[in-house]
């Protein structure tokens, strides 16, 4: 009899943790905040909105900034963009990156070495980093989160 029950014991230990870890990861896996990949594709689908443009600061700031760069030049619009770091200190943070989009669609319009001479250094000069990339094909739409690596470059 006590070697039966020594037997079963180590039976019940062997199988036990295999099935309460399975049992476990089932369970888990069943949790609402746990979707299959077929099913995240269609939340992160779903959360986009289209091609409407963002009413945050920074956007309308960068549209607005952007739509001086194509109406006078480049150096109008880093004028522009100092004296709305200076009013709106709580917009720094993103300084960097509407300053690379700017430098971006300076070279879309006039070229890299045209783009180039209106360079001074606005937001870390971010101007000119974007004036480079803009050279590479990069399409100017960068924002991370202010954004991202940006922010601690900010200023």
């Amino acid at each position: 009899m006590n070697q039966a029950a020594r037997r079963i014991g180590k039976t019940l230990a062997l199988v036990l943790p295999v099935v309460l870890v399975l049992s476990g990861t089932l369970a888990v896996t069943r949790v609402p905040w746990a979707v299959s990949p077929s099913q995240a594709q269609v939340l992160t689908a779903s959360t986009k909105r289209g091609t409407e443009p963002s009413n945050a600061p920074q956007d309308v700031l960068r549209r607005q900034l952007l739509s001086d760069l194509q109406r006078k030049n480049p150096g109008a619009a880093l004028t522009d963009l100092q004296v709305q770091m200076a009013k709106r200190p709580t917009l720094a943070r993103y300084c960097s990156a509407i300053a690379r989009a700017l430098g971006r669609a300076a070279v879309a319009k006039y070229g890299r070495q045209r783009a180039q001479s209106w360079s001074r250094p606005v937001c870390d000069t971010s101007f000119a980093v974007g004036v480079s990339s803009g050279a590479n094909g990069t399409d100017g739409t960068d924002y991370g989160t202010g954004y991202g690596a940006d922010s601690a470059s900010a200023g």
